[in-house]
């Protein structure tokens, strides 16, 4: 089971450690968005200083309908306890944790600022 809270700005927080492939893992606060349908986004700069290998291109679906290439690398995190290889989406927002990496799971939020967050497999 993992946990998080909700913050000031109402979004549900939770805690993701991701590296390389084998490496060691950085710990990130990551925003949960059921809107994106992958595993996680990172800034650039995050990809970069971990090192992460490019692996492929993507076009994507915005929330207000627009296109976009996204240039998606690999990486490993934990979950649940568990080490998973996940694709990695570069984008200029906050790190977001899609529906990808959610799959199999039950989210739970308190939507009130400091409410709790649970995410447990089903």
């Amino acid at each position: 089971m993992m946990f998080g809270v909700v913050n000031n700005n109402c979004e549900a927080i939770i805690k993701v450690a991701v590296g390389r492939i084998g490496s060691p893992k950085i710990a990130f606060d990551a925003v949960i968005d059921t809107g994106f349908t992958s595993f996680l986004s990172l800034p650039l700069s995050i990809i970069t200083d971990l090192g992460l290998p490019w692996h492929y291109r993507d076009i994507g679906t915005l929330g207000d309908g627009s296109e976009v290439v996204f240039e998606i690398y690999k990486a490993s995190v934990i979950w649940d306890g568990q080490e998973q290889i996940i694709d990695v989406a570069a984008s200029d927002a906050d790190p977001l944790v899609g529906m990808g990496l959610l799959y199999g799971f039950k989210l739970q939020i308190e939507a009130v600022e400091g409410g709790r967050v649970t995410i447990e497999a089903l």
